[in-house]
């Protein structure tokens, strides 16, 4: 092969170089914009809330357009994740036109996605107001499952119920508001603290 067409050959090759290098160039740029983005965590996988109300306050009304049931709590935290609502401090309160009103106090509370139940824990205390007929009512327990639209509180945890000079504890318990019953379910033991007078 003679020394002209391996020149020539060379000069065509060469001369094609810098056209191949832009064109690699470009292949690589474009690779670089098909890259698949980096993966953003989605917040509502995490167990961190999405919204925070302090000195929360909600009052559903019956039929007359009167108080039926008003929940309130120092702090209410929502997490998207399980859409469930932590409450802090909670406190309820139950209307009823024939009975006094019923108190729920707690440290801490959770309320369901749907809202129908609530579950309460830590130095929970149920007061059943004093009426005409019935003097008030107090039980303390460490967990209460109350579902507000039955109007049922039920645990079963030890509980303490305390009626005037009567005490009564027992393990377990079903507080059926709408009823006005309280039926304790195991190991029940009644003492009666008389008069210091």
């Amino acid at each position: 092969m003679s020394h002209s067409i391996v020149t020539d050959r060379l000069r065509a090759w060469f001369t094609g170089l810098p056209l191949l290098l832009l064109l690699l160039a470009a292949v690589y740029w474009l690779s670089q914009q098909l890259q698949p983005l980096p993966v953003i965590p989605d917040s509502s996988k995490r167990h961190a809330p999405d919204f925070i109300v302090n000195r929360f306050v909600a009052t559903t009304l019956n039929e007359q357009g009167k108080p039926r049931f008003v929940m309130a709590a120092q702090q209410m935290l929502h997490y998207p994740d399980n859409d469930s609502t932590y409450l802090d401090a909670p406190k309820f309160t139950s209307f009823d036109t024939d009975h006094p009103p019923v108190y729920t106090y707690a440290n801490n509370g959770m309320v369901s996605g749907k809202g129908d139940e609530i579950f309460l824990r830590d130095n929970v205390k149920i007061v059943s107001t004093a009426s005409s007929t019935q003097r008030e009512i107090t039980f303390t327990t460490s967990y209460l499952h109350v579902i507000p639209d039955r109007g049922l509180a039920v645990t079963d945890q030890p509980v303490m119920m305390v009626d005037g000079r009567n005490i009564v504890r027992a393990v377990g318990m079903k507080f059926d508001n709408k009823a006005r019953t309280v039926k304790l379910l195991a190991q029940v033991k009644s003492e009666y603290a008389p008069d210091k007078n």
